[in-house]
């Protein structure tokens, strides 16, 4: 049998099991002090959400990860002629998917590969092998913050679910002006995040407004957190209930 690539989970063990094994300990102190009862019932609650989400999330269960992180490649219409870029790969994923879609794309995945996720660049390097396309993929450490290519470096540049977690940046708008700036005059993009959270975004109209002020040609936002395939129970603000797609050209 052959081997299969690990691309990881959004949802980690660890939002399983620290509030799953938390919640079980309040809840056996609770038969002496009562009133722990309802933070060990919320904390055993969380750990039973994140467990079915992780479950969605997986190819052994709704396979919704694969499906949301293949909406990016219905609104990148690019050619495929060039080089790529994949900003937050994490496993490598979409950027192993661009060099298989693309037959004779160069794709390069960046991340800062954290302690908080369960990915690396080892990782990624041996999926990239699994999959058969490690001589036209590249990966490499780096800040979606500041990004380590000269001004038009790629003709394509994807990014999924990444934006929002970069802490070193409070206005991610700025997030996507870095992005666009490695994008070569007339290339393509699609970046999907969690554009429709105002409280991180604020309003998408804002957002386009001010893209279009960068000097880029064509943008277009398509909300995807509707899409049929996610369940009711993952389209939280924190989930994927505020997912959407930035597209366009340069």
């Amino acid at each position: 049998m052959s081997e299969k690539p690990n691309y990881g989970n959004w949802v980690s063990a660890r939002l399983i099991l620290a509030p799953g094994v938390l919640g079980i300990a309040l809840g056996i102190l609770s038969f002496f002090i009562p009133l722990l009862f309802i933070l060990a019932l919320i904390l055993i609650v969380c750990s039973v959400y994140f467990a079915y989400a992780r479950y969605q999330f997986s190819s052994r269960g709704g396979d919704v990860q694969t499906k949301i992180q293949e909406l990016v490649f219905d609104y990148l219409k690019w050619d495929g002629d060039g080089e790529a870029l994949d900003i937050g790969c994490g496993n490598g994923p979409l950027t192993l998917c661009l060099a298989k879609k693309y037959s004779t794309a160069k794709a390069t995945g960046i991340d800062y590969w954290g302690s908080s996720w369960e990915y690396s660049i080892k990782v990624c390097e041996k999926n990239a092998q699994i999959e058969k396309v490690s001589k036209r993929v590249f990966f490499q450490q780096a800040s979606a913050a500041k990004l380590p290519f000269e001004d038009g470096a790629f003709d394509a540049v994807i990014s999924n679910l990444t934006f929002h977690e970069v802490r070193d940046v409070k206005d991610k708008q700025e997030l996507v002006r870095e992005a666009l700036r490695v994008v070569k005059k007339g290339g393509k993009f699609a970046f999907q995040d969690l554009f429709l959270w105002k409280a991180v975004y604020g309003s998408v109209d804002d957002l386009l407004t001010a893209i279009k002020s960068w000097g880029i040609e064509q943008v277009e936002f398509v909300d995807t957190s509707g899409s049929k395939f996610i369940p009711g129970a993952l389209k939280l603000p924190f989930m994927v209930g505020t997912i959407g797609i930035i597209y366009g050209q340069k």
